[in-house]
């Protein structure tokens, strides 16, 4: 096996993708395993490789790591996105659960019945445009800074980028009354390993399809 990390997930966003989006912005080339089957998934759970029968399941440094967000304090650990200090590590760790509870609204929005997905889509406008979104603005305007915490980007900041594309796809004008926002979003995207990783050909999943939805349900059925 290569020193790589390998990623096991489904060929698709989902949880992964906040992963991906790390990884990639520390300059990390990673290798993906893609669950297709439902045995796949239960030999995994019977193999002892997931720890709560959950995936997403990263390799890294002789681990077998499951559970996002522990997975993803060790990456920025790892690669210097978590702050120079105890107080920086506190400012990214709240910022990243504010994105967090975002990003599990857009998560789940794929899977929302017909019926509730104009609902839906306006709940995520209205949640990313008065209670998210406003918070960054504020911190970006009130320090003055390129980024969310000190002056380098950290998982906080790439959460954030992650968060903004994704609300986009969904509300394309949803920045409009954002300038910092709007400014911040240019900046990430001319962070070098940011800007690889988002052209066509990265390892980056597309927005989730049918077949995604379908896959997700057969892959994971009780």
């Amino acid at each position: 096996m290569s020193g790589k990390p390998r990623l096991t997930y489904l060929n698709g966003r989902g949880r992964m993708e906040s992963i991906r989006w790390l990884l990639a912005a520390a300059g990390v080339e990673f290798e993906e395993v893609y669950l297709e089957t439902k045995e796949q998934y239960d030999k995994l759970i019977k193999d002892g490789f997931l720890l709560f029968q959950q995936v997403p399941l990263v390799e890294i440094d002789g681990m077998k790591m499951v559970q996002t967000r522990a997975i993803m304090s060790y990456i920025a650990g790892k690669y210097n996105l978590h702050g120079k200090d105890l107080k920086e590590r506190a400012l990214i760790d709240m910022y990243v659960e504010g994105i967090s509870d975002l990003m599990q609204m857009i998560l789940m929005f794929p899977f929302s019945p017909p019926d509730a997905k104009e609902k839906n889509l306006e709940s995520i406008k209205e949640r990313a445009t008065n209670r998210y979104f406003p918070v960054f603005e504020k911190v970006l305007k009130q320090h003055g800074q390129d980024f969310l915490v000190g002056n380098k980007f950290s998982w906080a900041d790439v959460q954030l980028m992650e968060a903004i594309l994704a609300v986009e796809e969904k509300v394309p004008a949803v920045l409009s009354g954002f300038p910092q926002l709007q400014v911040f979003k240019t900046k990430m995207s001319n962070v070098p390993t940011i800007k690889k990783f988002l052209q066509p050909g990265s390892p980056r999943k597309p927005p989730p399809d049918a077949h995604y939805v379908e896959t997700v349900l057969k892959v994971f059925k009780k």
